[in-house]
């Protein structure tokens, strides 16, 4: 009998667009982002994408201190993968973004592959009242460009060259595809890439199936084996679209980042609760989920041992 295909969940547990009057449930201090990653891979997630954010008022905070706590705990009590943001928040420099994964030297970290208009205005249609001034302040920005220039990205890759981490490449775009092909063809970066394509943010391209299978065929013709294909839908596209890609090959990512709900109007108590749910579509289909030390084989990562919390 032929062995199932294994499809890789990665979770991201509070991520920097959410903010804490929206859910109840989003982990904000490092013990809650600790605790969320830990059951994340408990439920069956592979990855854990981690963020981390001011305790006192959620505010995204990419400073290595806020990392430390929650990094050391999940490495003691979970053989998961560690993927750590160089993404941050739109509002950060590129100085700010990458030190964290520059002083852990993760596994993995994200790396977003081109600029664009980021806008989270429209959830103030749902979210109405806050807790604190930043929350709207940042929603109602309509200014934000998140800048990931060709120099800004190679400026992350130089950074981390040496520390044997690999990226998780996120394009919101086909665009961001043609500007990784870039890199791959300098020989900057190397095969095989994990390639996160992103769907459903305002400001990138959409949450059709028609893009997705877009998006499919142009990673193909571009990188052809080289490279393991992985999706993101944004809020209500989350499980859609999970399960398209699992379908069609791919692996997964869910969590709190990218989505608060775990059915129509129904927030998420957890993040495990999202994977549990990406679990079900993946053994729905008849293919297994995938063991950390099968993805780590998969994406061809150092091992957690070569990390530096």
């Amino acid at each position: 009998m032929a062995a199932k295909r294994k499809v890789i969940i990665t979770c991201a547990v509070t991520g920097a667009i959410h903010t804490p009057s929206m859910s109840p449930h989003l982990p904000i201090t490092a013990e809650q982002i600790a605790d969320a990653a830990i059951g994340a891979a408990e439920a069956g997630a592979a990855i854990v994408h981690l963020h981390a954010r001011n305790p006192q008022n959620g505010q995204p905070d990419q400073s290595p201190e806020a990392f430390a706590p929650f990094l050391s705990v999940i490495k003691q009590r979970s053989d998961c993968v560690v993927n750590i943001t160089t993404g941050g928040a739109p509002t950060m420099t590129i100085e700010e973004r990458v030190r964290p994964a520059a002083t852990y030297r993760p596994e993995v970290a994200s790396l977003n592959m081109g600029s664009m208009n980021f806008g989270l205005f429209g959830m103030l249609d749902r979210f109405k009242d806050f807790q604190h001034q930043w929350e709207k302040d940042y929603l109602s920005d309509k200014s934000i460009i998140f800048r990931n220039s060709f120099a800004d990205i190679e400026y992350i890759l130089t950074t981390c060259a040496a520390n044997g981490t690999r990226f998780e490449f996120e394009c919101y775009d086909t665009a961001h595809l043609h500007n990784l092909k870039y890199f791959f063809d300098q020989g900057i970066v190397k095969g095989p890439l994990f390639i996160q394509t992103v769907f459903g943010l305002r400001g990138g391209i959409g949450a059709h199936p028609d893009e997705v299978m877009h998006m499919k065929r142009t990673a193909d013709r571009l990188f052809g084996d080289n490279y393991r294909w992985s999706v993101l839908g944004a809020g209500r596209n989350q499980l859609p679209i999970a399960a398209m890609a699992a379908a069609m090959g791919g692996h997964i990512r869910v969590g709190l980042e990218d989505s608060l709900w775990a059915g129509a109007g129904r927030l998420a108590e957890t993040n495990a609760e999202q994977v549990r749910l990406a679990r079900q579509i993946v053994e729905g289909l008849g293919l297994e989920i995938a063991r950390p030390e099968e993805a780590r084989e998969m994406l061809s990562l150092k091992g957690g041992h070569d990390v530096n919390f």
